[in-house]
C-alpha cells in the first residue's frame, strides 16, 4: 500500500510541474535566442535594417529549434522502458546537443564576453608590441658599447702622437715628423667613429620618446571604457604608427657604419713615407710606422668581431595589429573565459538535468505502481456503480458461468420436518420470533452475496 501511496504522489507531482517545465523551457529558449541575436549582430555586415532581420530571424530559428527539440526529449525519454530504444534516444540527445551549441552557444559566449575578448586581443597585441620597441631600442643601442673602446683608442693614438712630437717617445727624435702625422691622422679617424656613434644616440633617444608616447595611447584605449568598435579602429591606427617607429630605429643603429670605418682603418691604411734626415732616423721611422700598422690592423679586427656580433642579433619581424570579430576574438582566447562559455553552454544545456529527472521519476513510478492509473483515481461513486453494475450481471445470468465464492457460514442446526411459513410473510406483532424461525427464514433467502 506505501508504494502506491508513492506512485500516486509522484505522479500528481508529475502533473502539477508539468506547467513549470513548459514554461521554463521557454524561457530558457528565449534568452538563448536573445543572446544568439546579440551574437550574430556583431558578425553580419551590410545595413543596418539587413543586420537586424537577419539576426531576428536567425534567433527566433534557434528559439524554436530549441524549445522543439527539448519538447521532444522531455515527452519521450521517459516513457521509453527498452535499453537499446533508450540508448538510441541518449545518442539522439547527445547529437542535438552538438548542434545546438555549433548554431547558438558560441554565439552566446560571443555576446557575453565579445567585449571582453577584443580587450583581450588588444592587450595581447599592445604586449608584443612593447616588446618590439623594447628589442628594438636595444639593438640601436647595442653599437653605444663600442664608444669606450673607439674612444680609448682615439686617446691613445693622440697621446702616441703628442708625445713623440714633444719627446720622441717613438723614434728617439722630437718634432712633427712622419710618425706624428700617422699617429694623428689615425687618432683623428677614431675620434670621428666616436663622434658617429654618439650622435646616433639622440636619434635612437627621441624616435623611442615617440614609440613611448604610442604605447601610452595604446594602453589608454584598451582601459578605457565605452563601445569597442571606435577604440579597435583607433588602436589599428596607433599600431601602425608605432610599426613606424620600431622600423626606423632598427634603421638607426651604427653597428653596420661602425663595421665599415673599423675595416677602412686596416684596409685603408695609408703610411706616410719615412722623412728623416738620416738613414738611421729614416730606419726608426719605418719600424714605429709598421708597429703602428699592426696596432691599427688589431684594434680593426676587434672593432669588427664586435660589429659582427650586434649585426648577428636577428631583426624583428613587422607585426601587424589584425583587428577580430567578437566571436573569432572569444573563440580565440576561450582559456580566458571559461566562466561565460559554461554560461552561455548551460543556457542551452539546462533541459538535459530536467530530462534525466523526468526519466528518473518515470522509472520510480512505474516500479512502485501495481495497478492502473484509473484505479489509483477512482472515486466512491465510480466504486458504487461498478457495483451496482456487477449485481445487476449476477442477476441477468451475464456471470452465471463463473463461480461465485460463498462467504464461509457455520453450520446450521437440523430443523424438524414441519411446514414453514412463507418468506415473504413477516411474522404478527405478538408472535415470539425463535432461532429456529430465524434460521429457516436465512435458509430460504439463500447464502448472503457480496
Amino acid at each position: 500500500m506505501q508504494l502506491k501511496n508513492n506512485a500516486y504522489r509522484l505522479n500528481e507531482t508529475l502533473k502539477g510541474v508539468e506547467t513549470m517545465t513548459r514554461f521554463a523551457l521557454a524561457v530558457l529558449a528565449l534568452a538563448s535566442g536573445v543572446y544568439t541575436y546579440l551574437g550574430v549582430r556583431g558578425i553580419l555586415d551590410g545595413s543596418a535594417t539587413f543586420v537586424f532581420f537577419a539576426a531576428i530571424i536567425y534567433s527566433a530559428a534557434v528559439s524554436v529549434a530549441i524549445y522543439a527539440f527539448w519538447s521532444f526529449m522531455l515527452r519521450f525519454v521517459p516513457l521509453v522502458t527498452s535499453g537499446v530504444q533508450r540508448i538510441g534516444l541518449f545518442v539522439t540527445m547527445a547529437i542535438g546537443c552538438i548542434m545546438i551549441m555549433a548554431m547558438s552557444s558560441w554565439l552566446n559566449a560571443a555576446a557575453l564576453a565579445g567585449s571582453a575578448a577584443l580587450e583581450q586581443h588588444m592587450a595581447v597585441t599592445l604586449q608584443g608590441y612593447a616588446q618590439d620597441l623594447d628589442s628594438a631600442h636595444a639593438n640601436a643601442l647595442a653599437a653605444q658599447s663600442l664608444l669606450p673602446d673607439v674612444q680609448r683608442a682615439a686617446e691613445r693614438f693622440d697621446t702616441l702622437a703628442a708625445s713623440e712630437r714633444e719627446s720622441g717617445a717613438l723614434t728617439g727624435t722630437t718634432g712633427s715628423g712622419s710618425v706624428v702625422q700617422l699617429l694623428s691622422q689615425m687618432g683623428s679617424q677614431m675620434t670621428q667613429l666616436a663622434a658617429t656613434i654618439t650622435g646616433s644616440r639622440e636619434e635612437v633617444s627621441g624616435l623611442f620618446d615617440q614609440g613611448s608616447a604610442r604605447l601610452a595611447t595604446m594602453r589608454e584605449l584598451v582601459s578605457t571604457p565605452g563601445a569597442i568598435e571606435p577604440r579597435s579602429d583607433q588602436f589599428q591606427a596607433e599600431a601602425v604608427q608605432l610599426t613606424a617607429v620600431i622600423a626606423a630605429l632598427q634603421q638607426t643603429g651604427v653597428a653596420a657604419s661602425v663595421k665599415r670605418a673599423s675595416a677602412d682603418l686596416s684596409a685603408g691604411f695609408i703610411a706616410p713615407v719615412a722623412d728623416g734626415a738620416s738613414a738611421d732616423l729614416a730606419s726608426r721611422q719605418d719600424r714605429v710606422m709598421e708597429t703602428v700598422r699592426t696596432s691599427v690592423a688589431a684594434q680593426s679586427a676587434a672593432l669588427t668581431a664586435a660589429a659582427d656580433e650586434i649585426l648577428a642579433t636577428p631583426l624583428i619581424e613587422q607585426r601587424r595589429f589584425v583587428p577580430l570579430s567578437s566571436a573569432e576574438a572569444v573563440i580565440r582566447y576561450w582559456s580566458d573565459f571559461i566562466p561565460s562559455w559554461a554560461g552561455a553552454i548551460s543556457i542551452d544545456m539546462l533541459p538535459v538535468v530536467l530530462v534525466l529527472v523526468l526519466m528518473i521519476v518515470n522509472d520510480a513510478l512505474r516500479r512502485d505502481a501495481d495497478s492502473l492509473e484509473e484505479a489509483e483515481n477512482i472515486t466512491a461513486a465510480e466504486m458504487l456503480r461498478a457495483m451496482a453494475l456487477y449485481r445487476r450481471m449476477q442477476e441477468t445470468g451475464v456471470l452465471s458461468d463463473q463461480p461465485i465464492p460463498q462467504p464461509a457460514t457455520p453450520e446450521a442446526e437440523p430443523l424438524p420436518d414441519e411446514p414453514l411459513a412463507p418468506a415473504a410473510h413477516a411474522p404478527p406483532d405478538d408472535a415470539t420470533v425463535t432461532p429456529i424461525d430465524t434460521a429457516q427464514r436465512k435458509r430460504n433467502e439463500g447464502p448472503v452475496r457480496p
